[in-house]
């Protein structure tokens, strides 16, 4: 589903971000990128979901060599892919319907189809009753719930999260872990960029390891 073809990027700057990567994931995979701050995990994510292009080498998703498509054609790939980032990207102006809503209403849903999905998708991260809350009022564990729901409301083929754990106890970090295994459980492949190990080593998934914009041992 997901093959790296002798991959480097170098952002604007010089910074070298990844070095002559190569590795394929498999369709329905769970898979973990492990690495610390800089190690180019975020790169890969970023490739992946087509957000930026490879320098050298390329990137193939479902047989798509990403650096060939145009706009329109990644537009069209990009909505078959979830995508839960760092920074949660939350909208504060809106509620959490509203907010789960959004990405279906990009791609024209209609208000009553849209809003039957997102309430599924909410019930689904266990923010059932919470449709009309405020994210403000929402602890940081279930912000990062609502971010989910976001990511998975249109059933995505494919679940990219990045630090999706990094700013929450152990306990709501352990809650998130769960909630991809059970995406993946039903086909969905899923990647997930981490740097604690001690939790990726709970599920027995492949870990694909960086040090440095290279595979580390």
């Amino acid at each position: 589903m997901i093959r790296f073809e002798s991959v480097s990027k170098i952002y604007p700057g010089g910074f070298q971000a990844l070095k002559n990567v190569s590795f394929t994931i498999e369709k329905g995979e769970m898979i973990f990128v492990a690495g610390h701050s800089g190690a180019g995990k975020s790169t890969i994510l970023k490739l992946v979901a087509g957000i930026t292009k490879p320098t050298r080498g390329k990137v193939f998703v479902n047989q798509n060599d990403l650096g060939a498509l145009s706009d329109n054609e990644l537009g069209y790939l990009r909505q078959h892919i979830g995508i839960v980032f760092q920074d949660h990207k939350i909208l504060f102006d809106r509620n959490v319907l509203e907010n789960v809503l959004l990405p279906l209403r990009i791609i024209g849903y209609d208000r009553k189809n849209a809003e039957r999905r997102a309430r599924m998708a909410i019930e689904k991260v266990g923010l059932g009753g919470r449709e009309n809350a405020e994210p403000q009022s929402l602890s940081g564990g279930e912000q990062q719930r609502l971010c989910v729901a976001r990511a998975v409301v249109h059933q995505p083929s494919l679940l990219i999260a990045d630090e999706p754990s990094a700013n929450l106890d152990r306990a709501y970090a352990l809650d998130i872990m769960e909630l991809f295994k059970t995406f993946h459980e039903v086909g969905t492949t899923v990647i997930v960029a981490a740097h604690d190990e001690t939790l990726m080593q709970n599920y027995g998934h492949r870990i694909l390891r960086f040090q440095e914009g290279r595979f580390s041992a």
